[in-house]
């Protein structure tokens, strides 16, 4: 009954347009209540959740994102990959999706990579010619790949409530994000040959080497992040700030394509963000506190393992329900939500929680793509002038193709333990 009254109130709440941070609180509140749980529980709790040594990678890897998508480094890093892959058929789109990839490496989130390859190539992909509504889905699309290639802001969440490691999880999210790169390229290269797209100019060795030098204090970026993780000399959450310090560095003192009131406005435009993640994750850790006191997580895996043991079965049931909540909610919310739900239930079949984190961020790095709430694809129609609904019928067999690697994610290693 408890349970049938928790998820009634947080769906009545959501239907209703409450936004999701306050829908979690409202329903946990409620729960409190019907319990005869002192409330004074529910402060208590909020600030417990986000009391968090590891959660200040959080807000930091979020400004990081947002000072490295505005200016010179996301160009130059543009500029560097098209003197390499240009003189391919539909090279500008391999160029985006390479562009993606990298500089999924230095932000953690999928909007602020969606923003930072989408300016500068979106306007250059129209004037070139190229079908400039799949340009927009393919840029969308290819900005999941920001949140699934370390570091990764839903990765640090997933781990934090996981209880898993973040460098962990970051080192096995590069085979994912290099997969779904790889699989968007290859529809880029399908539509090029298939509609004759002409070739770019052919490599130029003293402009890759110009274009290098121009843009290798952002290629250095991810060196110094993950080089700096994996190798143990500073944490994610020291990463993110040692993040932040160097996208200031660069952007005042090498480029000069910031000012104060520029770093000002980019500082408050983070906050904000930031803000309303910390409170969701907050009223999630009471919501999460409510679904253990009454054993619900217990419950659902009963009922769905009643339902069926095989472990195939279950993860696709998972991974359905994942996508879906991608439609309908945003990432991070997700997150929070339904790890404490189906984290047992992973376990339960033998899923190592790592497994799960990675199958789970790859599902919602689709949802950023899938309307209505997309994320990736509310930017990229901003900056193309296109409907999301245009931009949508292109993204689809993009959205397939990702749901493909997602299945392979999901089965291979269940044969192949080793690779995760």
């Amino acid at each position: 009954m408890i349970a049938i009254l928790l998820f009634f109130s947080f769906i009545f709440l959501i239907l209703i347009g409450v936004p999701v941070a306050i829908s979690v609180g409202l329903s946990s509140i409620f729960i409190l209540a019907v319990g005869d749980i002192p409330l004074v529980l529910f402060p208590q709790r909020l600030f417990a959740g986000i009391d968090s040594f590891p959660l200040i990678a959080v807000p930091f890897f979020i400004l990081a994102g947002d000072l490295m998508a505005e200016g010179k480094m996301s160009k130059l890093i543009v500029n560097f990959a098209e003197t390499i892959f240009g003189f391919m058929r539909g090279g500008l789109w391999i160029i985006s999706v390479m562009a993606s990839a990298f500089f999924a490496a230095i932000s953690g989130s999928g909007g602020a990579t969606t923003a930072a390859i989408g300016t500068p190539l979106i306007p250059e992909l129209k004037s070139r010619n190229y079908d400039p509504e799949f340009s927009a889905a393919l840029i969308a699309c290819s900005g999941g790949i920001g949140v699934v290639i370390p570091p990764s802001v839903p990765m640090v969440l997933y781990a934090l409530i996981a209880n898993e490691s973040i460098a962990r999880l970051f080192l096995n999210g590069f085979i994912p994000g290099v997969m779904m790169a790889l699989a968007l390229i290859f529809m880029a290269l399908r539509k090029a040959n298939k509609e004759n797209y002409p070739r770019g100019n052919k490599i130029i060795l003293n402009q890759v080497i110009t274009t290098f030098k121009s843009s290798i204090w952002g290629l250095m970026t991810p060196i110094i992040i993950l080089g700096g993780i994996f190798s143990g000399y500073f944490t994610p959450s020291e990463a993110a700030v040692i993040a932040v310090d160097w996208a200031l560095f660069v952007s005042l003192f090498i480029y000069r394509d910031k000012n104060l009131k520029d770093i000002f406005r980019i500082f408050v435009k983070s906050v904000v963000t930031s803000s309303l993640i910390m409170l969701l994750i907050g009223t999630a850790q009471v919501f999460s506190w409510v679904l253990a006191n009454w054993n619900i997580p217990v419950m659902i895996t009963s009922g769905i393992l009643s339902i069926s043991d095989n472990k195939f079965i279950i993860l696709l049931f998972v991974n359905i329900i994942l996508l879906l909540a991608g439609v309908f909610m945003e990432t991070a919310s997700i997150i929070i939500i339904l790890t404490p739900i189906f984290l047992g239930l992973m376990t339960k079949i033998g899923v190592d929680p790592i497994h799960f984190g990675i199958i789970m961020t790859i599902a919602l790095a689709i949802g950023m793509s899938t309307p209505p709430v997309a994320i990736n694809l509310y930017i990229a129609s901003s900056i193309s002038g296109y409907s999301i609904e245009r931009i949508s019928r292109k993204a689809l067999p993009l959205i397939l193709t990702m749901i493909v690697i997602l299945l392979i994610i999901t089965y291979v290693p269940l044969f192949i333990p080793l690779i995760f």
